[in-house]
């Protein structure tokens, strides 16, 4: 993300898993871990809105530790259709949390983190959820606690809004709609880490 990124690896279920991790100038708050979208369609952990995601946890002083999926870049392992994408989620969480949890994730990464959430132990639960654009369509997205925060743009063309609504419909969870914005975010990336970090904030301020 810049110079200061620190690359580092960790033993993961199906081999190594590539890690990048950015800290706050400050003593960190906790540690916030970030899941990347889907990686047979070029999702990596440099992808822009994992990025953007990095970036407004690390203004709010969280440690951010994105990390690619078994098969992806330096990471060992091959697709294994969602199932093991999770477990290495889990174990990048358990290598790396440290302090409070906040877990996020972009499109099938929304759909991981959710689910890393839900196997987690009641006394490991995270401190925040955060899912942008989640992948409400073609996986099966648990049922998320009320204070998740759930970020999409109207013009979403990879998942629709209309999938997300019915998603969140039953639980009654309020989303955020970003008008006019598609899946990827182009030229709004400003925008969305401005609502991440406001909402952030305003969880904090509860």
């Amino acid at each position: 993300m810049n110079s200061s990124t620190q690359r580092a690896t960790l033993a993961g279920p199906a081999g190594t898993i590539e890690c990048a991790i950015d800290r706050p100038a400050a003593e960190p708050r906790g540690t916030a871990i970030i899941c990347h979208p889907h990686p047979q369609f070029g999702g990596t952990m440099d992808n822009k809105v994992v990025q953007t995601l990095a970036r407004a946890v690390l203004q709010l002083g969280w440690r951010s530790v994105r990390f690619n999926f078994r098969g992806v870049g330096a990471s060992q392992g091959a697709w294994d259709d969602g199932a093991g994408e999770i477990d290495d989620a889990l174990a990048v969480i358990a290598a790396h949390r440290d302090g409070p949890l906040l877990l996020a994730g972009f499109s099938f990464g929304g759909y991981v983190a959710a689910s890393a959430a839900q196997r987690l132990a009641d006394d490991a639960k995270p401190a925040r959820l955060v899912l942008v654009a989640p992948s409400t369509l073609k996986q099966a997205v648990p049922t998320v606690p009320p204070e998740t925060i759930v970020v999409q743009g109207e013009a979403d063309d990879v998942v629709p809004l209309s999938a997300t609504f019915d998603w969140a419909r039953p639980q009654a969870l309020p989303l955020i709609v970003l008008p006019g914005v598609g899946h990827f975010f182009h030229g709004q990336l400003g925008l969305l880490k401005s609502v991440l970090v406001r909402e952030l904030l305003a969880r904090d301020a509860l």
